[in-house]
């Protein structure tokens, strides 16, 4: 068994458990541990080992992190692969920290900030934007590279799509027309690029970190199994090559945050991305979308995305209590009570057998196949 199908399963028990905090934590492990693919990084089997005794409660986040850097102090001199575990275990144990906090601002200010707290000590320039324009040979694009912003237009272009994003209201929108409008945000804060390395994993936690304050539960397994997808995703997603008849285009990101936050279970190859793959095989694409939740076309109700985390969690525990929607999705009480009754005025839910002993029951019948 490979050292990375191992780490999978032994976190996994965690989820297979179902101890809330243990859950929690082990997600949040195995995603900061998935997203190191994205620049081709693998952690280690120590670090696995200190996530084990995190999630199950020995030691604290902050002692996890210590032990990591202690570890790779008393290591002295290393190979260029043993420098890259070593990045990969401290940016990891970092995300694994950030994800299992509850504050978050939308900023651009907080996406700095994230950087720095990702990279500190791994990187010279950690939370600083970067001064030089770059680019970035990409294999998707048989070695070309995006057109990446320039470095004196990057903090004028970080406030402006940030105020846009902010006032959009999500409001009326399909769960598709949100996905959609969620990959195009992600797609045009990454094309910045403000940072010399590190944008693609600071842009998925500070993405994660959005989502969440929506109330998700943001889906790990796409992070955690389809990393590197991500990352050619986001690239095919801002580059153009009109003479050869490739645009830009975001629907490959679509695929994958609808696996991420809706459940659907698209199947993402990198190779469907690649600038070569002819248009007869681009059709294979669009194949069937097989949902966990058997006969029920999730992205067709009409419902916004705070709806659709709590209806998400009903699915999951249909004994579920509001206090506990409350305390997993962040909102408060009354917001909860709030969705509630929309989503029963909508007749997606019901409550049977009693409010004090009964439990939640998914309707939805105008979806029903």
């Amino acid at each position: 068994m490979s050292e990375e199908k191992k780490w999978k399963i032994e976190l996994e028990e965690y989820i297979r458990q179902g101890e809330p905090e243990r859950v929690e934590k082990s997600k949040s492990w195995q995603t900061a541990i998935g997203l190191q693919a994205v620049d081709g990084l693998k952690t280690s089997a120590y670090l696995v080992e200190t996530a084990k005794e995190h999630i199950e409660g020995k030691i604290g986040i902050d002692e996890a992190q210590r032990r990591i850097h202690s570890y790779y102090e008393e290591r002295g001199e290393r190979t260029e692969m043993e420098n890259g575990t070593m990045e990969a275990d401290i940016v990891s144990a970092r995300i694994a920290k950030i994800l299992g906090e509850k504050t978050f601002q939308f900023s651009p200010a907080e996406w700095i900030s994230i950087h720095r707290r990702l990279f500190e000590g791994v990187y010279k320039h950690a939370g600083q934007v970067r001064k030089y324009n770059i680019t970035k040979r990409e294999w998707v694009l048989k070695g070309e590279t995006v057109i990446y912003a320039s470095f004196n237009s990057i903090k004028e272009t970080l406030d402006y799509d940030f105020a846009t994003e902010k006032s959009f209201s999500y409001e009326g929108l399909s769960l598709m027309e949100s996905v959609k409008h969620l990959a195009k945000f992600a797609s045009d804060i990454w094309q910045i690029h403000p940072f010399g390395e590190g944008n693609t994993r600071a842009t998925a936690v500070f993405m994660i970190k959005y989502m969440k304050s929506f109330g998700f539960d943001v889906n790990n397994d796409a992070f955690e199994n389809h990393s590197w997808y991500f990352r050619n995703a986001l690239v095919r997603a801002n580059y153009n090559d009109l003479k050869n008849g490739i645009h830009a285009t975001t629907k490959f990101l679509e695929l994958f945050f609808s696996n991420l936050l809706m459940g659907t279970n698209y199947e993402l190859k990198n190779r469907h991305m690649h600038v070569d793959y002819t248009l007869n095989c681009e059709k294979d694409m669009a194949q069937s979308v097989i949902f966990k939740i058997p006969k029920c076309q999730i992205d067709a109700l009409e419902c916004t995305l705070e709806e659709l985390a709590i209806l998400k969690l009903i699915m999951e525990n249909s004994s579920i209590k509001q206090s506990e929607l409350s305390r997993k999705t962040g909102k408060s009480l009354s917001t909860v009570k709030r969705i509630m009754e929309s989503l029963q005025k909508k007749e997606y839910i019901r409550r049977i057998n009693g409010k004090r002993y009964g439990q939640w029951q998914i309707i939805i019948k105008d979806l029903i196949d």
